[in-house]
């Protein structure tokens, strides 16, 4: 088989975080499997899943936190060393929506030996082995299997001063919210595997999702970034959700101020939804009103290796905003938290 001419996307059934388990269906797992027994708590477990957080945090004394997380899905490009570039910056994304800086990663791979030659996956691990160098951090090891479909991911260890901590629980009524990411990646991932990616927007996606989002660790250090969590499979909606139910606010989004991929509203006119958007819209249910088709391609649009999405009080909105324009990010406002009335909807888009 000539590596060169293989594409990666057409062996799995999925593509990205847009393969992830929907949120409705995880939590009856989640449920079900506490009603098994609940475990062993632990005092110095300072974050669980308890808010569906992105990491685990365990106070290891000294004021720091040791994070803990994985992530890992089947192929969204063709390429194999991108696919690892992908696989990687998501993992990682992870720690940096916590607030920490990663220290080192191990990596995950399932490998359909009888239908790809060993040396694509290679690739993917060098692709991989590339992102951890740019963050500054060891590839240490990891495991693989033989498996049906190409999968591959990484399980990242990172830390965090507690006093930087940033959670999904702490965003405040009143704060306004940022995506350090523009929205779309879906979109443009699933016309490139039905072959029609506009010529202008070959690579666009993978430079997206191939970007670190390492300002979350300098963000924590602000007093006045409540809160933050990546969006990825879940879309902006899902992630927000989670945002909203675990502060116990509600939000309103303004839909013409959401940052978007160039092209993606002709992307939607040519029916390029991957299939995760109607999942994630069909598990949010009435809890997030849309008025137009448009704004449901958008808002559930499964991101992989989205940005940060981020909750900070307002009065301190325009010095967030210039730090992001240093960085080259989006960096205009596009929703605010509000106090929960207890009633649905949590999210409301204009």
């Amino acid at each position: 088989m000539d590596k060169e001419k293989v594409r990666l996307t057409q062996y799995s059934h999925g593509a990205g975080c847009g393969c992830k388990i929907a949120p409705d269906v995880l939590d009856k797992i989640l449920k079900a499997s506490a009603q098994r027994g609940a475990g062993i708590s632990h005092p110095n477990l300072l974050v669980g899943n308890d808010h569906k957080d992105d990491a685990a945090a365990m106070d290891i004394g000294n004021g720091q936190a040791i994070l803990s997380t994985t992530d890992f899905f089947m192929p969204i490009v063709d390429d194999a060393f991108d696919f690892g570039r992908i696989a990687a910056t998501n993992a990682m994304s992870d720690i940096y929506a916590m607030g920490g800086t990663p220290l080192m990663a191990i990596a995950i791979l399932g490998w359909p030996l009888d239908k790809l030659p060993p040396e694509l996956a290679a690739d993917v691990i060098a692709g991989g082995r590339k992102v951890c160098s740019d963050a500054g951090i060891p590839l240490a090891g990891g495991h693989s299997i033989d498996a049906p479909e190409p999968i591959f991911g990484l399980a990242v260890t990172g830390i965090v001063p507690i006093a930087d901590l940033k959670t999904n629980a702490q965003a405040q009524a009143g704060d306004l919210l940022y995506l350090t990411k523009p929205l779309g990646i879906g979109l443009l991932t699933t016309a490139e595997k039905k072959g029609a990616l506009l010529a202008e927007d070959t690579h666009r996606a993978t430079e997206t999702m191939c970007q670190l989002n390492r300002i979350g660790a300098h963000l924590s250090k602000l007093a006045y970034i409540h809160a933050m969590t990546d969006v990825t499979g879940f879309g902006l909606g899902g992630h927000l959700l989670e945002l909203c139910q675990a502060a116990g606010l509600r939000a309103e989004v303004d839909y013409n101020s959401l940052p978007l991929l160039p092209n993606v509203r002709h992307y939607i006119q040519e029916n390029c939804l991957p299939g995760g958007t109607h999942r994630n819209r069909q598990a949010c249910g009435e809890q997030i009103i849309t008025s137009a088709p448009e704004q449901d391609a958008i808002v559930f649009d499964p991101q992989t290796s989205g940005g940060i999405l981020i909750s900070v009080a307002p009065q301190y909105s325009a010095e967030l905003e210039d730090l992001l324009q240093q960085h080259g990010l989006p960096h205009k406002h596009f929703g605010k938290m509000m106090a929960s009335t207890g009633d649905t909807p949590r999210i409301l888009v204009r």
